[in-house]
Formats: C-alpha cells, sequence, structure tokens
C-alpha cells in the first residue's frame, strides 16, 4: 500500500473509525529497528503508516507522560482521564462498545431506565446511504458526552492550576510520538496485504476494489 497518497484527513477518519480494542503492539517490537528516512515522501509515508500500525502505544505513552507529569496533583490525573475519555468518545468503536456495556450494566438495576438509553431506532433504506450514521452513547447523540466530559474536565484543569503542566506533558507525548513513527522503520506485519484490507475497510469514500 501507497501511504504517500494517503492524505490526513483520511488517516484521521480511519483512526477515527477503526477498532482500538485490540492490544498495544509489544515493548520487543516497538523499541526496534529505527532508522532515518532516506527522503521527505518516505518520512511522509512511514510517519502515517506507524500512526496508524501502533495508534494504541502511541495513545498508551501519552497517558503515561501525562501521568507522570500530574503524579503531585491528583485531582489533574482525574482530569487527564476525563479529557482522554473525550477524546475516544470521538472512535466510533468506542463510542458504541461503550454504550452498549452501559445500557447492559444498567439493565442489571433498572430495565426501564435501560430502555430508554437504546439508540433511536432510524428507518431502513434501500441503497448506499448518502450520510453516515449517527452514533448515540445511552441513547444521546454522541456529542454530549463528548461535550459534558470536555467541560468538567476543562474545569478541573483550571482548578488543579495543571494547565501549563497539561501544555508541556502534551508537548512532549506528541513530539516522543512523531519522533517514534518517524524513525521506526515499518516492519512486515505493517505491510501485509491484511493490513491494507483492514485500513481499506475503515477508509471513508474509498473507491471499492
Amino acid at each position: 500500500m501507497d501511504w504517500g497518497n494517503v492524505t490526513v484527513e483520511d488517516l484521521v477518519d480511519a483512526l477515527r473509525e477503526v477498532d482500538w480494542s485490540s492490544p498495544p503492539r509489544p515493548p520487543s517490537e516497538f523499541f526496534s529497528r529505527f532508522t532515518v528516512p532516506k527522503s521527505f515522501s518516505k518520512w511522509d509515508s512511514r510517519l502515517k503508516c506507524n500512526l496508524y500500525y501502533y495508534r494504541t502505544n502511541y495513545f498508551i505513552m501519552i497517558l503515561v507522560i501525562l501521568g507522570l507529569g500530574f503524579l503531585t496533583r491528583p485531582l489533574a490525573i482525574f482530569s487527564a482521564l476525563l479529557t482522554a475519555l473525550s477524546v475516544a468518545f470521538l472512535n466510533d468503536s468506542f463510542a458504541g462498545s461503550f454504550s452498549e456495556k452501559a445500557t447492559r450494566t444498567t439493565r442489571n438495576f433498572s430495565p426501564q431506565l435501560a430502555a430508554k438509553m437504546r439508540p433511536p431506532l432510524k428507518p431502513v433504506t434501500r441503497g448506499r446511504p448518502s450520510a453516515k450514521r449517527a452514533i448515540h452513547i445511552c441513547g444521546q447523540p454522541r456529542w454530549v458526552f463528548v461535550l459534558a466530559c470536555s467541560l468538567v474536565s476543562l474545569a478541573l484543569w483550571y482548578i488543579s492550576c495543571g494547565l501549563f503542566t497539561l501544555s508541556l506533558a502534551l508537548l512532549i507525548g506528541l513530539l516522543a510520538t512523531v519522533l517514534h513513527a518517524s524513525l521506526r522503520t515499518p516492519n512486515l506485519k505493517a505491510r501485509l496485504n491484511t493490513f491494507r484490507e483492514e485500513f481499506r475497510a475503515v477508509w471513508r469514500n474509498y473507491s471499492e476494489i
């Protein structure tokens, strides 16, 4: 697969739609075979490939860096978790899985409330839909949960006076992610046809093979 032809928008859409439940790559694979790309095109292709392939590892690495930066501020750690949750809600797979588990848990205590947490039914139409299916969490539009978590986390960031530490930790985490993705040589697994087909399956508006 030619990752040089993958745009940033396509990569962001793929990361939003792909299933993030897969475990992270083992450290022996994540921290091995580093080389400097020979050209800008090779660096661009490698960066996109590694960002997609090691997405779970990078997410965990950024969370660890945030946690280390807030060891002396427990409230800021809770704020970081809420921020991570609001970002995770933007992923279709996580939002659907969270909603299903929350509804299943609520059903054990209140079946009536669980019934209200179901997403609204959409009429069945023939042919390919013109717009993407709206994602609901516990019966509410996804943006409600994203906005609520974002506002609460922002308030906690302000109360804990950790905005500067947050900015610094995020900057370090993002720089570490870009540095690793730039220097990590894509291995054979990242180039297999199965991985290419996985990316194509979530690539929005990708032409049918």
